[in-house]
């Protein structure tokens, strides 16, 4: 009979032996280590981890072409940016982001497309083909626009249009972009924000005869630079705007004043801009009739509510990885894009307070179940503060002083003023770029506040939105520029309307078939109840969705 002592006893032994020769192993690894410029051999390394004792013998040796072979403990130049741009590029950017190490500015570029034409600016004339697929892709959920599309280009309504456009270029833009110039427009297009181009799409834009100038990461001098080449083209005048802030009609009705008394018809739709068109009205100074598109119920009640509250998640973690349970969140306004903000953030968990001046929403938030606060009574708790008012000036120098360590700050509005982020630019603070659209802004005493996208859109800037979503506002904003363009004259006068109620129920109406929701008829006895027309519109101008 065996000792199982003694079995022990062997095999503690030979277990022991293994550890010593494992150690002896990483003894002669860690010998091996060398400095930047110094050789290795290979025979060396080789032998080194032969000593690690196996069960079975090797039947062929590893072959090396040569003997010696150099290793360095850090890559090279070009290992060294590809690397870093391996781990500090954000998933958010697209193909164009970091295909390319050549950092020459467009404007310095001669780019030609395939049809000889050099009548646009953008990052990389060649990146055309991904931009396509890209657009392709978003045809596939903007079908009810694809529709509107196809309904109309043998009529070409928009025939004779020159439509001059400041919005942001993404694939979801340029199938609308495509829909005006199969209706027979003639389009030359630049951007509003300076991060939300898709390089790859505004080539593709290019390279179909669409004049585009814009590219992602603009400077400030770029941007004006890219909505005046836009504009000022000798021997062609536009004759509509498709705006989305107010940059480009602020910057026709300032430099441009003749070529702006010629405009046929403004359309805008973000709340910035739709406020400087009020402004230029009250003043006397609007001299051609424009369309709000911001307050119409199909881009308030589904692009402001429902693709902020999709948008406002992915923009946060695709920039930040940050989990949301039980986080202090500030969302400073509860106007639409605020309502959508509040609900994806309380559904993760997050705990929610609310700014507001309206008293009607700020009620509106406490019935929703969210505490309205002052910002200043939790500046010192809030772990993620945003901002989506459209003013300027919502977050303050004296309130990020006093934010705590680690706080991000972001913004949902259109403008980058609503966070005081020049204030920022000092020099006592430092800059530290973490990754694409995320900086550390840091104070003396050690204390980070991550700021992403400088204070700009963030859900554009950092992620993508729902395509589905904007096909209902592409939609209406298509069908606003056809109705000002098409209006006999008289019609419209110099000043700011709101979309017609039947084009609005229009706009919805195209994308039930998504759903394959089916409406209920009136009867005739119930439509005379009612007062209506069986074919709309349903409700009064004054109705609140």
């Amino acid at each position: 009979m065996s000792d199982p002592t003694g079995e022990a006893k062997l095999e503690l032994k030979q277990a022991s032996k293994e550890v010593k020769e494992s150690e002896n192993v990483a003894e002669k690894y860690s010998a091996l280590t060398v400095s930047k410029n110094s050789e290795m051999n290979m025979g060396e390394l080789s032998s080194a981890f032969s000593a690690v004792p196996t069960h079975k013998p090797v039947k062929k040796q590893i072959q090396f072409v040569e003997d010696k072979q150099e290793f360095s403990r850090f890559p090279t130049k070009a290992g060294r940016r590809s690397l870093s741009r391996s781990i500090s590029q954000s998933s958010t950017d697209s193909y164009s982001s970091d295909s390319s190490d050549d950092e020459t500015s467009p404007r310095d570029k001669t780019q030609v497309n395939s049809k000889g034409s050099s009548d646009f600016c953008v990052k990389n004339i060649k990146q055309a083909e991904f931009g396509r697929r890209e657009i392709e892709i978003a045809e596939q959920d903007m079908s009810a626009l694809i529709s509107l599309r196809k309904r109309a280009q043998s009529e070409k309504p928009l025939a004779g249009a020159k439509i001059v456009g400041c919005t942001h270029i993404t694939a979801q833009t340029a199938v609308l972009i495509e829909t005006l110039v199969a209706l027979g427009a003639q389009c030359r297009w630049t951007a509003c924000n300076i991060y939300s181009t898709q390089n790859e799409v505004a080539a593709a834009l290019s390279e179909t005869g669409v004049a585009v100038f814009a590219w992602k990461g603009e400077s400030e001098d770029d941007f004006w630079w890219c909505i005046d080449r836009c504009v000022n083209n000798e021997g062609w005048q536009p004759n509509m705007i498709l705006d989305d802030g107010g940059d480009l009609t602020h910057w026709m009705y300032k430099k441009y004043p003749n070529v702006f008394k010629k405009i046929r018809g403004i359309v805008e739709e973000s709340v910035t801009g739709v406020h400087r068109l009020y402004q230029l009205s009250k003043a006397g100074k609007l001299c051609v009739p424009a369309m709000n598109v911001n307050d119409s119920v199909t881009k308030q009640k589904f692009d402001n509510l429902y693709c902020c509250r999709e948008s406002i998640l992915d923009g946060l973690k695709r920039t930040t990885d940050v989990m949301f349970g039980g986080k202090q969140v500030v969302v400073c306004g509860y106007g639409e894009v605020g309502k959508g903000c509040c609900a994806a953030l309380k559904a993760l968990g997050a705990i929610v307070c609310i700014t507001e001046i309206d008293p009607i929403c700020a009620l509106q938030a406490c019935m929703d179940g969210f505490r309205v606060v002052k910002l200043n009574e939790v500046i010192r708790q809030v772990d993620v503060i945003i901002t989506c008012t459209g003013n300027k000036n919502v977050v303050t120098r004296d309130q990020l002083d006093r934010m705590k360590n680690g706080s991000i700050v972001c913004n949902m509005g259109h403008s980058n003023t609503e966070i005081d982020v020049a204030s920022l630019r000092t020099p006592e603070l430092t800059w530290e770029r973490v990754r694409s659209q995320v900086d550390h802004v840091i104070w003396p005493d050690g204390k980070r506040v991550i700021l992403l996208a400088e204070g700009r859109l963030l859900n554009l800037s950092c992620s993508t939105v729902p395509t589905f979503v904007l096909s209902i506002t592409a939609t209406t904003q298509a069908l606003a520029l056809i109705e000002l363009y098409n209006a006999p004259e008289g019609r419209y006068k110099q000043d700011v309307y709101l979309l017609p109620k039947k084009m609005d129920e229009y706009v919805a109406s195209l994308h039930l078939a998504t759903f394959d929701a089916h409406l209920t008829e009136l009867s005739d006895e119930q439509a005379k109840y009612l007062g209506l027309n069986k074919n709309g519109p349903f409700k009064p101008n004054y109705y609140r969705y």
